[in-house]
């Protein structure tokens, strides 16, 4: 099989779904867009790595921005092969496992590489594999302690679907285990023990009680979130449990950092007789929207009636940027509550506007 870069950036979607590539299996599909770049675009160096495909132009130019994003998908959900309907509102959309998250902002990316014939940046693209798993298998992740200088320059973009507008940064994540001690016993001779089921009480009202803070950076109101994701705990039917756990997630804006986050999260506990421990965790990003390359981003979206600019309050691979000090943002199509679904599907004319947009910015016609 091979991709048409050439061809409208819809069609290359369609045919990018039509690969199937849930994470850890990606070669296939790592193999077919290494073959179009080597083969359709003018002007780049091509490296495979892994299952990573980079590409990169160096006509000296003055700034460089980077296009990154992941080639796999979540399973498949009886979702593949691709198909086009017509909704209740008259837009043409298009269905399949990856039409969102992120395969229309992967054939954008591909059709403008071999079709921008004169850009006023230098271009850095990279498609990776294994966003959609742990971090540890997260090719980006990989390049970036293999192959650094891959990653270097001005602004970065990551086509992860944001309906059209531009996300900016993202937010941090952070996820500890409360533990509690009790003491355990028969139940029929229950005040013999100390449940510590019960213990989680005071942890859970803390929870409920809790006012999530919201923070305006540069023109982005990020709020903040944290929640119960987990509870275990239990021996049988008729045993008082001696040890209770629950998991808490910190989605936290990206003005503070993981040691930050950390600190409030004790804060809130505080006095609880418990065991704190931190399983994971991921520094957010900061906008970045004064970078030169950022303000025109911003103008071209806006020039061409894109969405705008709002916060991403997900997680996503911009935060290996911005910890560079690099400006990135999330700008894709598709709408990222579909991520994921059964029903995954992306109306047709966000990737023809994003493209468009896209387009506008990298050839300076804004």
């Amino acid at each position: 099989m091979t991709l048409d870069l050439r061809a409208d950036p819809i069609q290359l979607t369609a045919a990018l779904v039509d690969i199937a590539s849930v994470s850890r299996d990606e070669a296939r599909i790592a193999d077919i867009v290494e073959g179009a770049l080597r083969g359709q675009t003018v002007g780049f160096e091509v490296l495979r790595h892994g299952n990573v495909v980079l590409a990169r132009t160096d006509r000296g130019l003055p700034t460089r921005v980077i296009l990154a994003g992941h080639l796999d998908t979540v399973p498949i959900a009886d979702n593949v092969p691709s198909r086009f309907e017509v909704n209740e509102a008259g837009e043409q959309v298009l269905h399949g496992c990856g039409t969102v998250d992120m395969k229309s902002g992967d054939a954008v990316f591909l059709h403008l590489a071999a079709t921008v014939a004169e850009p006023v940046h230098d271009l850095t693209l990279i498609f990776y594999d294994c966003e959609e798993i742990a971090a540890e298998f997260n090719g980006l992740g990989r390049i970036e302690r293999e192959l650094p200088h891959w990653l270097d320059g001005d602004m970065a973009i990551l086509g992860e679907p944001s309906g059209g507008w531009i996300e900016a940064g993202c937010q941090g994540t952070l996820r500890v285990r409360l533990t509690t001690a009790g003491v355990r016993a028969h139940s029929a001779r229950a005040w013999l023990g100390d449940n510590a089921i019960h213990r989680l009480a005071s942890v859970l009202q803390r929870l409920a009680d809790y006012k999530a803070r919201e923070v305006d950076i540069d023109g982005c109101v990020y709020r903040e979130g944290l929640s119960a994701v987990r509870v275990g705990g239990g021996v049988a039917g008729n045993v008082v449990p001696d040890a209770a756990e629950v998991d808490v997630n910190f989605r936290f804006a990206p003005d503070r950092s993981v040691e930050n986050a950390v600190d409030h999260v004790r804060e809130v506990f505080a006095g609880l007789d418990l065991a704190f421990e931190v399983t994971d965790s991921a520094a957010g990003a900061l906008p970045g929207l004064a970078a030169p390359a950022a303000v025109d981003l911003i103008a071209s979206v806006n020039s061409h009636g894109g969405g705008g600019v709002r916060a991403k309050y997900g997680w996503t691979d911009v935060s290996r940027f911005a910890a560079r000090g690099i400006p990135a943002v999330n700008f894709g199509p598709g709408d990222p509550n579909l991520a994921h679904k059964r029903d995954e599907h992306v109306p047709v004319a966000q990737i023809t506007a994003v493209a468009a947009m896209l387009r506008s910015y990298l050839t300076g016609a804004v």
